[in-house]
């Protein structure tokens, strides 16, 4: 089999472009990049719609490409594992059907099977891989690019297998064959070698080969993309972290944020900070653990088991060199469960097991007052987290009082555990807890924080299942934020308005009511529910006394939503986050008087005292959705509290365009410098709102000009006489864009790129004239076809420019 991947995609995307059908040509483009990139909720928004055009149109090739790619994203990206082994069984089993078993990417499919079996238990399924992708390769030329790939997942089964210096060879015997074959060695074959390297403890050749591939991939016209960036700092980092060069890895070891953001990093990035904190060089604190933890239960709650054991072994390790010791029991305890997962346990058993004993064997601190007075000790002491748990452990083994004492120990270190991202074992222990102490609501409500925490579903389902029977306030309460944590926001809504069925004054519950419409677009009932809940709520204060310096009581046992937490007891009053989601809502409904009254209680003063609200206010940058599922921050001029007029003129692939007025959330996507920032940054920063909904459209239609930069002064007129015609024009290109030079062919002059907005009450017609009019004089003309087109006009002049000047 030799057909070209790539050349097949550029034929189907012709081909579907040529038949109408822009959207789905779009994809099988950027939903490679997307998957590749990490760019998980683009492609999650993406993927649906072309899958269903595939099938829609009898497209299976194209199909088998989508489900391909997306599963790249889900093996590779997301790390998942036994959560998607029966999609990419059934991935497989289409792949190889008589309608699609020519589709070159097919054979990808079967790197999907490898990769999603190497997520469950590498080790315990190498035998399968081997024969799978060695079959495969036996059968493909070299000269394909899937040879690569799946050359790299012959040599991860090798090294599963505890075989690195075989994988090393088989890597070089590859290269040889793709070189003989004229296809070149990606740079991440080369950063998969690095990784077989380390492995062999050649460190310095890891340093040689990353420096030696990523000049020949530049050599060759290829600009290192965001992805092989990461992977080249860190695969650096970690080398060097091996060979003492520890200020150099602190240098190029990605954050911890980009490790959150990228689930493939993980593995990568904690070995090597393990590395760091061996050498002083890190701080092996709890807040490492907790994140550590944290992704353990991400691996373990997606079915990537071996990956889970490996990780949970290294937090292991940290958590006995900070002496946490039930930090350390809660990761053996993990390890023993995810055993009985793998088919293959010997090596790692024992490693499981060492870590118990390890733990068991640090020392159990002494508690500093009786078990019935260590809660509040601890609040009043501001013991850390990890100590806390210590101490809380002996207190739960040693209690001997009464029940209700128990259940406050067992709930705050279930609560300790969660902060300590162990919320499986914190659920684990709840449920211990609840058959000695069913009817305990402080427990339950515990309990359900935890299951979501942990994402364990059915946990979910049996403990609201379990509830109703007493309280079914409380099991709706848990099925609304378990929908809430998964984004089903209509069940979000039916689960919520079944509560205030029971009980008209909760105040949670509306709160959460109110955002599941508000992400559904039901504004109107947002701001029902937001207005209902001031009626409802205590006035916003500083103290907990009401209007007439009276005590009040701000717990609301009918309220499931309700913590008895003195901390959250400020839930009883209106927030200002109620206000500013009214105002929110109102704005989408055009109830002016509503977005006044609110924004008066916030102290914002308007410059007029009725009407609709459409001032000037700052420019801020509002963050828009694109019909392929990836985002767009536009600057806009701010028109109010939650409204915004978009400036520039927008071509395809968003719905807005220039003076369209919008709905945004008013809380801040990303924070302003800080003072330590250096001044020109603080100069350009604009807050960055999500946009809600479009309010009103202005009804420009977006033309392109092309052609050569006419100088300041000129465009500057342009500009002023097109706005005063009640025409937008916004330019896109920048310095770097250059046309040819009609005069002379090797030299280039500055173009300008740019976009026309023709506003409803003009024409086509009349927009062409008018350009030819303020640019006839120009010396070098621009060109517009497709206005000219839409104009009626002819297209000679226009396609005499763009071949003149090379647009």
């Amino acid at each position: 089999m030799t057909t070209d991947i790539w050349g097949w995609v550029r034929d189907a995307h012709r081909q579907l472009v040529e038949s109408g059908h822009h959207r789905l040509a779009d994809a099988i483009i950027e939903l490679p990049e997307h998957a590749t990139e990490g760019h998980n909720e683009q492609l999650d928004a993406l993927y649906p719609e072309a899958v269903a055009a595939a099938r829609s149109l009898g497209l299976p090739w194209v199909e088998v490409y989508l489900r391909h790619w997306r599963m790249q994203n889900l093996l590779n990206k997301r790390q998942q594992g036994e959560a998607v082994m029966s999609e990419v069984v059934d991935l497989l089993d289409f792949a190889h059907r008589e309608e699609t078993a020519g589709c070159p990417q097919s054979v990808c499919v079967v790197q999907d099977f490898a990769i999603c079996h190497a997520r469950v238990d590498g080790p315990g399924y190498v035998t399968e891989r081997l024969e799978v992708v060695g079959e495969t390769l036996d059968r493909i030329d070299p000269g394909r690019a899937c040879y690569d790939c799946l050359s790299r997942e012959y040599s991860d089964a090798l090294e599963d297998d505890g075989r690195p210096a075989e994988a090393l060879d088989h890597l070089d015997t590859a290269a040889n064959r793709m070189r003989t074959a004229g296809q070149r060695v990606s740079l991440r074959f080369q950063q998969a070698r690095a990784g077989t390297l380390h492995l062999l403890g050649r460190h310095e050749e890891v340093l040689e080969l990353l420096e030696t591939a990523e000049r020949a991939e530049q050599a060759q016209g290829h600009q290192l993309d965001e992805r092989d960036q990461r992977w080249g700092a860190l695969l650096r980092a970690r080398a060097l972290a091996a060979l003492g060069r520890t200020e150099e890895a602190l240098a190029l070891l990605p954050s911890r944020s980009e490790a959150e953001h990228h689930a493939d990093l993980r593995p990568t990035w904690t070995q090597t900070v393990e590395l760091l904190v061996a050498a002083g060089a890190w701080e092996n604190d709890a807040e490492l653990g907790a994140v550590l933890a944290g992704w353990v239960g991400y691996l373990d709650g997606v079915g990537a088991h071996r990956p889970c054991v490996d990780l949970l072994l290294a937090a292991g390790r940290l958590a006995l060199a900070r002496g946490a010791r039930t930090v350390a029991l809660t990761l053996a305890a993990t390890g023993e469960r995810k055993l009985t997962r793998l088919r293959r346990t010997d090596g790692v058993s024992q490693e499981v097991a060492a870590l118990r004993a390890a733990a068991e064997a640090l020392p159990q601190p002494e508690l500093p007052v009786p078990p019935g007075e260590l809660t509040a000790h601890l609040a009043e002491a501001g013991v850390p987290f990890e100590t806390g748990a210590d101490l809380l452990s002996v207190a739960l083994d040693r209690y001997r009082g009464e029940q209700a004492g128990a259940t406050e120990l067992a709930v705050l270190l279930a609560t300790v555990l969660g902060g300590l991202g162990h919320a499986r074992a914190a659920a684990d222990l709840l449920w211990q807890r609840l058959e000695a102490d069913p009817e305990n609501g402080e427990l339950t409500g515990t309990l359900g924080e935890m299951l979501i925490q942990a994402r364990d579903a059915e946990g979910v389902r049996r403990l609201a299942d379990r509830t109703a029977v007493g309280a079914p306030a409380e099991a709706h309460w848990i099925r609304a934020r378990w929908a809430a944590a998964e984004g089903r926001w209509a069940e979000v809504l039916e689960q919520c308005q079944a509560i205030l069925a029971l009980d008209d004054e909760v105040l949670n519950t509306r709160r959460l009511a109110a955002r599941a419409a508000t992400e559904l677009g039901d504004h109107a009932t947002a701001q029902r529910l937001y207005q209902e809940l001031l009626e409802r709520a205590l006035p916003a204060a500083d103290s907990s006394e009401d209007a007439d310096g009276t005590s009040v009581d701000s717990s609301d046992p009918s309220d499931p939503s309700d913590s008895s937490d003195s901390s959250e007891d400020d839930h009883r009053r209106v927030q200002e986050p109620d206000l500013w989601h009214l105002i929110t809502a109102a704005s989408a409904n055009r109830d002016w008087a509503a977005v006044r009254s609110a924004g008066a209680l916030l102290g914002i003063e308007f410059d007029e005292p009725e009407g609709p609200v459409d001032e000037e206010w700052q420019l801020i940058t509002v963050r828009a959705a694109r019909t392929n599922g990836a985002t767009a921050d536009l600057p806009a001029l701010r028109t109010g509290p939650a409204t915004a007029r978009i400036l520039p003129v927008l071509g395809d692939g968003l719905t807005l365009n220039h003076g369209d007025v919008v709905v945004f959330a008013p809380a801040l996507l990303e924070q302003p410098p800080g003072d330590e920032a250096p001044e020109a940054e603080r100069v350009r920063w604009r807050p960055v709102f999500e946009m809600l909904t479009l309010l009103d459209p202005a009804g420009y239609t977006t033309y392109w000009i092309d052609g050569c930069w006419p100088g300041d002064e000129a465009w500057g007129t342009l500009r002023e006489e097109l706005q005063k015609a009640g025409f937008a024009v916004w330019a896109y290109s920048g310095e770097q864009y250059r046309v040819t030079d009609p005069a002379d062919e090797d030299e280039t002059l500055p173009g300008i790129y740019a976009a026309l907005g023709v506003p409803p009450t003009a024409s086509a017609a009349e927009a062409d004239a008018l350009l030819h009019r303020l640019t006839g004089a120009w010396q070098h003309p621009l060109a517009w076809p497709a206005l000219a087109e839409a104009a009626g006009a002819d297209l000679t002049r226009h396609e005499e420019i763009v071949e003149r000047y090379g647009l």
